[in-house]
């Protein structure tokens, strides 16, 4: 079954109504054992749209990147992080909002209406916002969000997988792959693993018993 692509119908719809800049938002990192939760604010020009955008996880790693660097090259993009103290203090999902709040704060300009990814919209945000189920696939501006997310927080794990070799983050980005479960039983927890997590967890208190 062909899987349709995202358009710019919901942009469309919020611009008519005289919201011109919206911000589409998403963030990645959720299922990691290690490393920030990154999430991504995109105001697309529509008059200078990239072609072939789509949800990140549907593209190469090389379309990935070339999609990331056309994006900064012709819409306003913000990118924030929740680090693993956060996520460990207030849990993945309250730091997963809390990265994406922060993005859209760190656009020049507050947007008018922001879409974003998924079924819940942070709180304290300067302007109306709806949450879009799956929206990484149905609206551009969520796609274009959810690939520079990606792009970021995959360099991210990449120069940290070159101080702690052994885990292949540069690979797995961080998640629970068999690989990266047996190195931390060999290796032992970084200061970027998050010890809430119970992989990470359970390994601590493995060894301390």
């Amino acid at each position: 079954m062909k899987v349709s692509a995202p358009d710019f119908s919901m942009e469309s719809v919020h611009r008519a109504a005289g919201r011109a800049r919206i911000a589409g938002v998403d963030e990645v990192g959720r299922g990691p054992l290690c490393g920030p939760v990154t999430a991504a604010a995109v105001v697309l020009d529509p008059a200078r749209i990239p072609e072939g955008l789509r949800d990140s996880k549907t593209l190469t790693a090389a379309r990935r990147m070339a999609l990331h660097d056309a994006l900064l090259a012709c819409a306003e993009v913000s990118v924030a992080h929740a680090s693993v103290a956060e996520i460990d203090a207030l849990n993945i999902l309250q730091a997963s909002l809390l990265a994406m709040r922060r993005a859209v704060e760190g656009l020049t300009v507050a947007p008018d209406q922001v879409l974003v990814d998924g079924n819940r919209v942070p709180q304290g945000l300067p302007c109306p916002a709806e949450a879009v189920v799956r929206g990484d696939g149905r609206c551009l501006s969520i796609a274009a969000a959810s690939i520079i997310a990606k792009v970021t927080r995959d360099r991210i794990m990449a120069e940290l997988a070159q101080q702690y070799p052994g885990y292949g983050w540069d690979e797995n980005a961080g998640y629970p792959t068999k690989r990266h479960i047996n190195a931390i039983a060999q290796l032992g927890v970084t200061p970027h693993h998050r010890r809430s997590f119970r992989p990470v967890r359970n390994i601590l208190c493995e060894g301390s018993a």
